[in-house]
């Protein structure tokens, strides 16, 4: 049996030792190489809620174009409008395509009653409807009297193929009858509805009311034809 001296044996523990420490230091970095896999790993999650939150915004810039789609009906509406109103306009008569004349009177039960005629002048169909603008005026233009009022009437609307006429009539009491005080008008100004400029119309039909009692002249409706 051979002797070992307790030195060598010592030093056969040390080597054993540190052997062991060797392999657990290997261990234990093979286990810390591992670990940044799993905490690599965990920042997945953060990644995938962040689309989640971003899938809001990109709904709602999603909803702008539907909200820019309604905002734009209204446009279409409102384009589709005024071409009716355009079409309106292009159908309407204008003064200047328009001739005025005051007819006959046919009085009755203490009543003054004149047709207003206008008479389509132009080379094209036009349409009236409602009721005209009146007013007596004096040789030097003066307003005699005030504005006519409206009498209850359903507007209908009068196609004036060129050469056709258009009336409307006008009364009053007969200032005789009614008291009223007078005044004989130079002309009477007429204008068409919807219109601004007006027509002239000389006045040969004597005095008319212009204050006092029962001296409101009225209009009526224009209807197809002169009124004769």
């Amino acid at each position: 049996m051979v002797h070992t001296p307790r030195s060598l044996q010592r030093g056969a523990l040390l080597a054993g030792s540190v052997a062991v420490l060797g392999l657990l230091t290997a261990c234990g970095s093979a286990t810390t190489q591992t670990q940044p896999s799993k905490t690599a790993s965990g920042p997945a999650a953060p990644a995938t809620e962040k689309p989640e939150s971003s899938a809001a915004p990109a709904s709602d810039t999603g909803s702008t174009p539907t909200g820019a789609a309604a905002s734009a009906a209204p446009t279409t509406t409102g384009s589709t409008h005024s071409g009716t109103a355009g079409a309106a306009l292009s159908t309407r008569c204008h003064t200047s395509e328009l001739s005025a004349t005051v007819g006959r009177n046919n009085p009755g039960a203490g009543q003054e009653n004149f047709p207003i005629v206008l008479t389509n002048k132009s080379s094209r169909s036009c349409t009236l409807r409602g009721y005209p603008g009146a007013a007596f005026v004096s040789a030097s233009g003066s307003q005699l009297g005030p504005d006519p009022k409206r009498s209850s009437g359903t507007p209908v609307t009068v196609t004036l193929k060129p050469g056709k006429s258009a009336w409307a009539g006008l009364t009053f009491s007969n200032p005789e009858i009614s008291g009223a005080k007078t005044a004989t008008p130079a002309s009477l100004l007429v204008t068409p509805p919807d219109e601004r400029d007006h027509l002239t119309v000389k006045w040969t039909a004597g005095e008319v009311p212009v204050s006092g009692n029962a001296s409101s002249v009225f209009l009526m409706v224009f209807g197809p034809g002169t009124g004769a």
